[in-house]
């Protein structure tokens, strides 16, 4: 893999370029250039800019390379795999937390979500002051709080201090600042997502799937409250979701990640792709991941598969007995191919012949790259999980945790002879209800940074094993930015 193409934060200087709406607009590519003189003046204009700033979650910067890299391989549940050699050599620096401040993964994390801050903040400048259909303006407005809050949470976890810009600069002395501390950071993430839970309308229907909704701020400011360590507000923010959403969990696992089914019923918030534009870029509509993780060189997709993001032998020896999310989320030797053939015991990359199943569709309605399925960024299922480790081994708890077991197990986790979870401490409970995010959630971009919030990172057996460091707690800032910032200070040990 060759190294990705850099943003800078000077790029907070420009609106950048609109997409088009639609079903699918989540994955739009800018289409026209606009300047204030022409624009910002009726409705569809409002939502154009605001569809703007979704646009970076389905590119490398986030969803659809940046995130993978660092959610996934950077964690305790796949290591790089590919062609070996120098093969994916970002992602070996990930993990094996030999990390430097050029990583095109880090520094795209950093410039793509400054790309969507800095539309957000255009559009609360802007939106506010424009004569139209109030219920417009007030979504549109709800919409950028949102999303200003999603790319800035990203930040602040990745790479803790950083600069906390909320108008949009006019001048490059504006836009070179120092970096604010996190928990400034974490105030204006809440703060955004408050005031947007007042401003999003709880359901969409037709060419508006997609967008937030009132529960995905909600779930956004329950897990923001989970990792600030504010348990009583992430499990009333939780309960809120569970009450009042109307979502509920497939009865089936694996029917969270089948095109049929995207924006579903247990879907707060997912990154949509589409499929069929022939395109070799991690930049384009379709999600990359179904070649990338692939089964490398065995043709049951269009490329023939590349290997990337492949179990670690210990995480896929951590399934307990019975759990149905296993075939759904892995590939294992002896596994049937859609075409008849049967997964090797051994593969480039993968000497154990495992490999990353969640995300596979095969050939069916994919071109080159791009694929069409969508990517969750909240499940329902991770809301029970919070309440769940909010609340405790409380009864209401204990029943959260079970929602979700029962669908992986079929039974409860406190069943005799498996876990007898009244029984145990608080602190059990927890390290229990971690264990269930890991398998639940696994290839869905998070890992890493629940290692880092349970402090896993700096005392799992797997992660000493890779190398980890104390410093190694947040990443590099991206040394492009230092160069054109001289208000920026690197991260210690890097």
């Amino acid at each position: 893999m060759n190294p990705i193409t850099k943003y800078t934060t000077a790029t907070l200087l420009t609106l950048g370029l609109l997409t088009g709406c639609g079903r699918d607009f989540l994955s739009e590519a800018p289409t026209d250039q606009v300047t204030d003189a022409n624009f910002y003046k009726t409705a569809t204009d409002a939502i154009q800019a605001t569809t703007a700033i979704y646009s970076e979650l389905g590119k490398q910067g986030q969803y659809n390379y940046s995130l993978w890299g660092i959610g996934d391989i950077g964690s305790d549940i796949s290591t790089t795999g590919g062609g070996g050699g120098g093969d994916g050599i970002e992602q070996q620096q990930l993990d094996f937390f030999n990390i430097p401040a050029t990583n095109p993964l880090t520094s795209n994390l950093w410039g793509g979500c400054y790309v969507g801050i800095g539309r957000a903040n255009i559009v609360l400048q802007k939106v506010p002051a424009m004569s139209i259909d109030p219920a417009i303006q007030k979504r549109s407005i709800g919409e950028a709080q949102f999303l200003r809050a999603k790319y800035y949470f990203d930040l602040v976890r990745a790479f803790g201090d950083v600069p906390l810009l909320t108008v949009p600069p006019t001048t490059l002395a504006e836009v070179n600042v120092k970096r604010s501390p996190a928990a400034d950071v974490y105030a204006q993430i809440v703060k955004d997502l408050t005031e947007a839970i007042g401003n999003l309308p709880p359901s969409y229907s037709g060419d508006d799937l997609g967008r937030a909704t009132k529960w995905a701020a909600t779930g956004l400011l329950a897990k923001v409250y989970l990792t600030q360590g504010n348990m009583s507000g992430a499990a009333q923010r939780a309960k809120e979701v569970i009450a009042g959403s109307g979502k509920s969990l497939w009865a089936n696992y694996g029917d969270n990640f089948k095109v049929a089914n995207e924006y579903g019923k247990e879907a707060l918030f997912e990154v949509g792709y589409i499929a069929g534009r022939n395109e070799y870029t991690f930049n384009g509509l379709g999600f990359v991941g179904n070649e990338f993780f692939g089964p490398r060189g065995q043709g049951i997709t269009p490329q023939g598969g590349y290997g990337f993001n492949i179990p670690e032998d210990d995480f896929v020896a951590g399934y307990e007995a019975g759990d149905l999310r296993r075939d759904v989320t892995i590939w294992k030797p002896g596994d049937k191919y859609p075409d008849g053939r049967t997964q090797p015991a051994s593969l480039p990359g993968s000497p154990n012949g495992y490999g990353c199943k969640k995300w596979f569709i095969g050939k069916v309605n994919t071109n080159v790259w791009d694929s069409e399925l969508n990517i969750p960024v909240m499940r329902l299922a991770e809301v029970y999980l919070m309440q769940a480790e909010a609340e405790g081994p409380t009864p209401s708890g204990l029943e959260a945790i079970n929602k979700v077991r029962r669908r992986a197990f079929g039974t409860d986790i406190n069943t005799p002879g498996v876990h007898d979870l009244k029984a145990m401490s608080p602190d059990d409970f927890k390290r229990a209800v971690w264990r269930e995010r890991k398998y639940e959630l696994a290839f869905e971009n998070d890992r890493w940074f629940d290692s880092k919030r349970t402090g896993e990172l700096l005392t799992s057996p797997h992660y000493i094993r890779k190398g980890v460091k104390p410093f190694n707690i947040v990443l590099p800032i991206p040394q492009s930015e230092i160069d054109v910032n001289s208000g920026l200070v690197q991260n210690p040990g890097y």
